[in-house]
């Protein structure tokens, strides 16, 4: 298999991201993640979604870091940082599963409050519903974990088509059609920043259509027992949607109405920020994951 690797030199002097870079081997490529704050401090997993890299919660992990927490913010393999399989057969849900898995067993991360947002949620509710153990809390935040048994909104049918089909996939301008007010010309270049050519596309490419959209999907079996953990999950669920998202608008109330955590929770929406919340509300959204971790935590602690 060949896998790509984006030069270091892409990276830098990127707008708002100076993090140290931290490297670790998943079934033999190089993972990268943004690790910032006390090691002993509680841990919040923040997983970036499609096609974004982890250059997405640059605004979100100053204040964490702040707060006392620490914040860890891998690269997905195929994005970022992290090493790039250059076929899209290479990819898949259950891959990407794994692999994330394995990250947080090599880092040996716990007691986690997972945020995900996008692919963050697809990928990070699975990981969280097959290893409880290792999370304290979750806060899901424009995302949704689809098991191909609900009619999927037009504006993700729409991309799906776009991503397999258009012969033009500019990454910068796809992070910026999913956002409200207009980004400066050098935070888009660093959405572009990982893909130095198309080459280096084919996980952007790939996971649209790897989301389960019709009952009979491959994921579909291990989404629907994800969802019965959940229906059982106790532990203390949070959700904190943006108001103007096309694709997830709506997606959270499944989970109000199914996971018992989710009661009696502070759930929130961000008002005016599009699909990627974290690029136009990072702050609100930092502020909105302190107060649930902190307050939790005290009370957990007694």
């Amino acid at each position: 298999m060949q896998v790509l690797r984006t030069p270091d030199a892409r990276f830098a002097n990127l707008p708002d991201y100076d993090f140290a870079p931290h490297y670790t081997e998943v079934d033999g490529m190089r993972v990268h993640y943004v690790d910032e704050g006390p090691r002993d401090g509680e841990v919040v997993l923040l997983l970036h979604g499609e096609p974004s890299w982890s250059y997405l919660y640059r605004h979100m992990i100053p204040p964490l870091v702040a707060a006392g927490l620490r914040a860890v913010a891998p690269d997905l393999i195929g994005f970022g940082r992290s090493d790039k399989p250059a076929a899209q057969h290479a990819y898949s849900y259950a891959g990407h599963v794994a692999w994330m898995k394995a990250f947080l067993e090599i880092v040996d991360l716990r007691g986690i409050t997972l945020v995900c947002q996008d692919w963050g949620s697809l990928i990070g509710l699975r990981v969280a519903a097959e290893n409880e153990q290792r999370f304290a809390r979750i806060v899901l935040a424009n995302g949704g974990l689809p098991t191909g048994d609900q009619e999927m909104p037009k504006a993700f049918r729409v991309w799906r088509a776009f991503a397999r089909y258009s012969p033009w996939f500019p990454i910068g301008r796809i992070i910026q059609s999913g956002t409200i007010r207009k980004l400066p010309p050098a935070v888009v270049a660093a959405y572009d920043a990982p893909f130095p050519s198309r080459a280096y596309k084919a996980g952007a490419r790939a996971f649209p259509r790897l989301v389960p959209a019709v009952p009979d999907d491959p994921a579909a079996p291990a989404n629907r027992a994800a969802w019965q953990t959940f229906s059982r999950w106790e532990k203390p669920f949070l959700t904190a949607f943006s108001n103007r998202d096309p694709i997830t608008r709506g997606a959270d109330k499944p989970f109000l109405e199914r996971v018992p955590g989710a009661k009696h929770q502070p759930h929130t929406t961000i008002r005016n920020a599009g699909h990627f919340l974290q690029e136009e509300k990072g702050q609100e959204l930092a502020e909105i994951v302190i107060r649930f971790v902190v307050s939790r935590a005290r009370r957990d602690n007694g």
